[in-house]
């Protein structure tokens, strides 16, 4: 139940130019184990890319659903892959 996945989020409301990207990273390695990064989109969102252990993945998706994080989140919206690989460490791009 615990296997390796890739989630990938994209999360809307006032999310971008108040640190959304660096607190997700934070986030991200607090938990451990996850790779994958954080980039602004042009529409006002903010994509996460998430590659670890299922149970580590489900702990930053809580987050970025939370009322722990800066700015507004409106709403966050997911997909659950098999992970890809390639990512060193948890960036902000």
């Amino acid at each position: 139940m615990n296997e390796d996945v890739r989630l990938t989020a994209w999360v809307r409301g006032r999310v971008q130019q108040v640190g959304f990207r660096w607190f997700t990273r934070a986030n991200a390695l607090e938990i451990g184990g996850l790779t994958g990064f954080a980039v602004n989109l042009d529409d006002g969102r903010v994509q996460v890319v998430a590659e670890g252990r299922r149970e580590n993945c489900h702990r930053l998706l809580d987050w970025l659903r939370s009322d722990d994080t800066p700015g507004r989140v409106d709403g966050v919206t997911e997909i659950w892959d098999t992970p890809r690989g390639g990512y060193e460490g948890f960036a902000i791009r």
